[in-house]
């Protein structure tokens, strides 16, 4: 995805898109556009904006629709950008946008000393007439018919463009929009819904989802769960790709197999088109650190943390909000939420963990080397961590999180404490089960870590679990996308020079240079490492991914371990290191 700029010289509509679902604004549908341009005019832009789209609205029949504004700035300090949305009738979005493209027109117009719209004139009220045409040519009175009874019957309703459902996996029913029964055709009996879990987070929600799917095998249910490499029913991928958005989501959410769906739920997707869902059991928020900032208006980190935390309007009354304990952007924003939180902490004694269960709420922590579910008082021991594969014994510190943020969600789902330490047991991460996240191989007497780490914290995670293997020596290898900033390329090696390795391989990406030139990246990186107290003698530089791989196989010898960083060509990095297992004679995979 080309990352929007909200860079620019004059004032420009940088995106329009409708919001179906619950969304940073509203509770409901909503059109929202973004622009851009220089401070001072934005902030006009505005203020001229809200009179112009509510004389809008009310012309067109939406007077007493919820608008809302956010300013945020745009990288320079002389330039910023903003968000100006609006509540939507379900059944009108496009029309919405439209909507409020005129409205922008109309108060850019303004601002730049034209002639904005203006009632009583030929031309506004040509405009109006246009848009209520468009707004009556997409109503849908059967749709909206459907979705009130689900309301009613406290059964998810999941629409887009083509297909409507009602109920989730193996109590929904679909229909193609353009053919919707009418409410009292519907045989409301057998639709009803699945348990549902939303996960989001920086880093960990690929792995928190698949190991929410396998303890709802270990449950004897089929589990539905969308990530960004595949849709998986049971064992079947449905298809591959980046499915961690809203079409993901429905893909499981309407497979009449499916008897809990677990929801891998990125920013990109609840800033792009909102929640795919309006109500779930639970949601969950990994952990918030630096990542994807510039993009949808997301401009610093309290921004990344406001768009994490939309999947809090989904919780039901009686649903959970799962939280990382150990993040301080998270149990500072969660002084000003209302939802019902459980939080997860491998340190059980931070005092806002321990102030929580006195109140008698609900926790996932470690203690005395166990995996343990926690309310009140109560302590309901899940199965020690030497005896959960995929933390190497402890070794993969962020596993452990994963795994207790896993336990509250699969808790609220309805799953007991058997089967949730029985799917813990099951998960070992490897290749095949968790592709690029933390997989453990070896060969020859070499280890490798193949991961998908690709900020910070996440390198972080990686060298933290690679310092506690006992190895000779340490080679990594490292690149970068060139939609980050240089400070935030540098923090990117910073972090893993601090765990000094004995040799880094600096990769080019040309798939993801995103208007970087050749060679600039890898400088930045070579740069910092140098900065931190890595020697120039110690880097070497490969044209591509896989040339690095070899690199790094050729340098390894028994006892050394090697650091994949794999992003462009994951899938065949991994081929090549399960190739090397397979020759080994000994297939071995943590």
């Amino acid at each position: 995805m080309t990352t929007p700029t909200y860079r620019a010289a004059k004032l420009t509509q940088v995106d329009s898109r409708r919001l179906p679902g619950k969304n940073r604004f509203f509770d409901g549908p909503a059109a929202i556009l973004d622009v851009a341009g220089p401070a001072e005019q934005v902030a006009r832009l505005v203020a001229r904006w809200q009179h112009h789209v509510r004389v809008l609205l009310t012309a067109v029949g939406w007077g007493d629709a919820p608008i809302a504004t956010r300013l945020f700035g745009g990288g320079d300090g002389s330039s910023s950008g903003a968000n100006l949305a609006f509540a939507a009738p379900l059944d009108a979005l496009y029309a919405a946008t439209e909507v409020n493209e005129a409205a922008f027109e109309s108060a850019k117009s303004e601002v730049e000393g034209g002639t904005p719209l203006q009632p009583g004139e030929a031309r506004f009220d040509e405009a109006v007439a246009t848009l209520r045409s468009k707004i009556a040519a997409e109503r849908h009175p059967a749709l909206l018919a459907l979705r009130d009874a689900c309301a009613a019957r406290r059964v998810s309703c999941v629409v887009d463009d083509e297909v409507v459902s009602i109920g989730i996996g193996r109590g929904s029913q679909s229909f193609e929009r353009k053919a919707l029964p009418a409410p009292d055709a519907v045989d409301w009996s057998a639709v009803h819904d699945v348990p549902v879990a939303l996960v989001t987070g920086t880093n960990g929600k690929s792995t928190t989802v698949r190991v929410l799917a396998a303890i709802a095998t270990a449950a004897g249910c089929v589990p539905g769960f969308s990530t960004s490499d595949w849709v998986k029913v049971g064992d079947e991928v449905l298809d591959r790709g980046d499915y961690s958005g809203p079409s993901g989501a429905r893909m499981v959410l309407r497979d009449r197999r499916v008897g809990a769906a677990i929801l891998e739920t990125a920013r990109g997707g609840m800033l792009r088109r909102g929640l795919a869902l309006g109500r779930v059991d639970a949601a969950a928020i990994t952990n918030v650190t630096t990542d994807h900032l510039g993009e949808f208006g997301v401009a610093s980190m309290d921004d990344l943390v406001e768009a994490k935390v939309i999947v809090r309007r989904a919780v039901s009354a009686d649903g959970l909000l799962v939280l990382n304990a150990e993040d301080p952007l998270l149990v500072e924003r969660a002084t000003r939420m209302s939802e019902p939180i459980g939080w997860f902490s491998r340190e059980p004694t931070l005092p806002h963990v321990i102030e929580h269960l006195a109140r008698g709420g609900e926790a996932a922590l470690v203690e005395e080397g166990w995996l343990v579910l926690a309310r009140g008082a109560r302590r309901e021991r899940l199965l020690p961590i030497v005896d959960a594969p995929n933390t190497l014994r402890g070794a993969a510190r962020h596993n452990v999180a994963n795994l207790l943020c896993a336990a509250l969600i699969a808790r609220r789902m309805g799953f007991d404490a058997h089967a949730i330490a029985a799917g813990m047991r099951a998960f070992h991460g490897t290749p095949e089960e968790n592709p690029g996240r933390g997989n453990v191989v070896h060969f020859g007497g070499v280890t490798a870590i193949v991961d998908f780490a690709h900020n910070p914290d996440g390198i972080r995670v990686v060298m933290e679990m690679a310092a506690a293997l006992p190895v000779k020596r340490r080679l990594l290898v490292i690149g970068q996308a060139g939609d980050r900033d240089d400070a935030s390329i540098r923090e990117f090696a910073a972090a893993a020079a601090a765990f000094h390795p004995d040799r880094v391989v600096i990769k080019e990406m040309e798939k993801y240079l995103r208007g970087r030139e050749p060679g600039v990246i890898p400088t930045l990186l070579a740069d910092e490492f140098v900065r931190c107290g890595v020697g120039r003698e110690q880097l070497d530089h490969a044209p591509s991914e896989l040339a690095a791989v070899e690199q790094a196989l050729a340098w390894a010898k028994p006892g050394d371990l090697l650091i994949l960083l794999a992003h462009t060509d994951r899938a065949k990095v991994l081929a090549r290191v399960q190739e090397l297992v397979v020759a080994d004679g000994a297939p071995r995979a943590d």
